[in-house]
């Protein structure tokens, strides 16, 4: 027996490289046989591997893609279209025929005009935009996208080639999350020993916190379409809209054990997505389902992946008319997996069921050119004409002005037009302040407006009585994660759905949020305690030095009225330089500040008060690492970091039972399961903390480091669920009694900040 598993195992050393070898087409390096241009180089020339014998990092990726623009520039471009946040590029590979790039900006302009709503003057050529790798550690897809371009590029005398590079453009995105695949690299290269291991439990199937998936701010690039608070994000959404493509392919990687994954999508499916929409989607699933048995490849179809929320690259880019979806092939997550029913798949497999499917997509839009097209011009068309041409979003900014301003230009960012009223309104029972924001519903994006800006988006009622059903049947639901994403809300801002005859000039994403400066005097400026703006310009002036007094307590001057919170800065505590700087900080976060003439107040405490205070700037820890929630952690301290400008110190979960904890002033607990790292001893060292007077702020599971022994700082109870008749332990604590929450204003009631 030893000497049979002895045998296997040398076997697999010395053939494993030949099994890659013999697996190569004879003529070429890509996974279909053909003739092949030999000035065209391939990735063992440039890179010195075999196509999925090595998983490539960024840099290597970009080193092979310089050398494909070099070697056939007249139909290769190759754009940088972001930088990361540790400084990666990010690029996208233009690729069509020559006739087709020598006219290329032509092209453009008419896919512009039909993007516009406008009738084509006849130049467009659809454009397929295939995006790879958006989590770093779904690793084959990007190493398919560089067998793409390869195939595109050096096949001779091959009728689908000729046939895609001339009936449309195809655009490649080969890592959409440089930061994350350079992490996942590196421990993966660390890890290896000198042969791979399918087994799963092998360390380098295994990453570290935080693991790839993930970029530098430990966001969820698949998730930030809309919020678009990512320089990845930003860069990739500006170079579609420029581009306007017509079907957009998002490439992923699921659990290794599963097959492929295309569209036609899972239920639900967003209502704004049209019919038209739904019949292209289905000839590419057709597509790619013959291109699959014909190699024998496993997949599935209208299971797990629906297309629902607009925040995933599917949804969102289908919003805007194209024909988004997501692929997903099962993740070797590393070079071998052997799957639970006994089979192995390689790298190499699942590169190549990548390559495959983007293939075969380029081919369905190649093939139906025309179709595609008017498809898309249809749906921006109708959606321009709309028969709610007298509908209008209206985002008021008499409450935290800056947030609405910065969604405003948010929304524009994405295509979206929005509207300034320089005069002040009387509009569906509200009254507005001059430069409110219209956004209207009948524009070309008008149904990305409705999805992101209606306060709910109803789910399908035969989708919702089959996850009653389910539920009665003890079955989880089958909604993949956001049912609920209304951004106004987000925002913390007002917008209401009005239909009037409104007209302004349009906002501009890159226009500067104007300063708002009232009152008169040099005693102080006030700023307003109301919304992120002044918070930052608050912190970002203490980090500079400026000394700056608040209240618990509201008060008035006149006839302005200040909020609790509100941040005084006094000329006694500040000479004029530091004053003058802090109107430079106004002005460039666009916040609002009012001079006060004296310290004379007509109700509230007068700035003399012993209820003004001195602010000082909180010097803030985070519990980091292993039993946190990557997402959770990351944008915690992106809002406060990136957002706000407040420097936060990530400490190891497994070091805070070490830490002197008093030299902080703030400790930010995730969510996760941080208790399990921080363990007994630091949650004790924690309520330590809070008892000598820190500050914990704990979020979701981060609770248990504060409830958790004999004596919790804080007393929590389960509650039931609603309706429960669950015999409990007698031993237990009693559970608390469900609240049944039946509508609206109950919820605004429940969760309202009564302090």
């Amino acid at each position: 027996m030893l000497r049979q598993t002895l045998l296997k195992f040398f076997l697999c050393v010395t053939l494993l490289p030949a099994i890659y070898i013999i697996s190569q087409p004879l003529k070429s390096q890509s996974f279909l046989a053909g003739d092949f241009d030999r000035d065209i180089p391939t990735v063992e020339e440039v890179l010195g591997y075999l196509p999925g014998s090595r998983i490539t990092s960024p840099s290597e990726t970009i080193t092979y893609l310089r050398a494909l623009a070099d070697a056939a520039p007249n139909r290769v471009r190759l754009v940088q279209y972001a930088t990361s946040a540790e400084g990666r590029p990010l690029h996208y590979l233009v690729l069509s025929a020559v006739e087709n790039m020598t006219r290329i900006d032509a092209i453009k302009e008419d896919l512009q005009n039909i993007a516009n709503g406008l009738v084509s003057n006849g130049s467009a050529l659809p454009v397929t935009w295939l995006a790879y790798g958006v989590h770093g550690n779904e690793v084959t897809s990007t190493d398919a996208a560089l067998m793409l371009a390869y195939h595109l590029l050096a096949s001779s005398d091959d009728t689908l080639v000729d046939e895609i590079m001339k009936q449309s453009i195809v655009i490649i995105d080969p890592i959409q999350n440089p930061d994350g695949r350079a992490r996942f690299v590196n421990s993966f290269r660390a890890a290896r020993g000198i042969i791979p291991y399918a087994d799963r439990n092998a360390v380098e199937h295994n990453e570290p916190w935080p693991t790839g998936r993930f970029n530098h701010h430990l966001f969820d690039l698949n998730r930030d379409w809309f919020t678009l608070s990512q320089p990845e994000t930003r860069g990739k959404v500006a170079a579609i809209r420029e581009w306007n493509p017509v079907a957009v392919k998002d490439i992923h990687e699921m659990d290794g054990d599963e097959s492929y994954f295309f569209s036609p999508a899972a239920d639900p499916i967003n209502p704004n997505i049209t019919p038209g929409q739904i019949e292209l989607y289905e000839i590419i699933g057709k597509n790619n389902a013959e291109w699959f048995d014909r190699s024998g490849e496993r997949y599935f179809t209208r299971e797990v992946y629906d297309l629902f929320y607009p925040g995933y690259a599917d949804t969102w880019n289908a919003h805007h008319g194209a024909i988004g979806s997501t692929y997903e092939q099962g993740s070797p997550r590393g070079l071998l997996w052997e799957r639970k029913d006994g089979t192995t798949l390689t790298y190499r497999d699942g590169v190549r069921n990548h390559f495959i499917a983007s293939l075969s997509t380029a081919e369905v839009v190649a093939r139906n050119a025309n179709r595609f097209l008017h498809q898309y011009s249809q749906f921006r068309r109708e959606s321009s004409l709309s028969s709610t041409n007298r509908q209008f979003y209206l985002i008021d900014l008499g409450q935290r002005r800056w947030n609405a301003e910065t969604l405003g230009r948010r929304l524009v960012s994405q295509g979206i037009s929005v509207l300034r009223s320089p005069e002040a309104s009387e509009l569906c029972g509200n009254t507005y302040p001059a430069g409110y924001l219209a956004v209207p519903l009948a524009q070309p994006a008008g149904r990305l407006a409705k999805s992101l800006l209606d306060k709910d988006t109803p789910l399908p009622s035969d989708f919702m009585d089959q996850q009653e059903r389910r539920r009665d049947q003890g079955l989880p639901h089958e909604l993949y994660d956001v049912s609920a994403w209304s951004v106004g809300m987000m925002s913390g801002v007002d917008v209401t759905l009005c239909e009037e005859n409104i007209s302004g000039y349009p906002l501009f994403e890159g226009s500067p949020i104007t300063p708002l400066f009232e009152g008169s005097g040099d005693f102080a400026l006030a700023v307003p305690w109301t919304d992120s703006g002044q918070a930052r310009l608050t912190i970002l002036a203490h980090r500079e030095g400026i000394t700056g007094w608040s209240t618990k307590d509201s008060f008035e001057v006149g006839s302005l009225s200040f909020p609790r919170g509100t941040v005084v800065f006094d000329t006694a505590s500040n000479d004029a330089f530091k004053m003058q700087r802090l109107r430079d900080l106004a002005k460039e976060i666009g916040a609002h500040t009012i001079a006060l003439s004296s310290s004379r107040v007509h109700s509230g405490p007068n700035f003399g008060s012993s209820a003004f205070a001195r602010l000082t700037l909180p010097n803030v820890a985070m519990v980091w690492g292993e039993g946190v929630s990557p997402t959770s952690a990351g944008s915690l301290r992106f809002v406060l970091e990136q957002r706000l400008g407040l420097p936060v110190m990530p400490i190891r979960a497994n070091m805070i039972q070490r830490v002197d904890l008093s030299a902080y002033d703030v400790l930010i607990i995730p969510d996760g399961n941080p208790l399990a790292s921080i363990g007994e001893n630091g949650a004790v060292a924690i309520k330590e903390f809070v008892t000598a007077g820190g500050v914990a702020v704990a979020i979701g599971a981060g609770l248990d480091s504060l409830t958790f022994g004999e004596k919790p700082l804080i007393n929590v109870r389960k509650e039931l669920a609603l309706g429960s008749t669950q015999i409990q332990d007698p031993s237990e604590v009693p559970f608390a009694t469900a609240l049944e929450i039946e509508n609206e204003d109950q919820y605004f009631s429940a969760i309202r900040n009564e302090n």
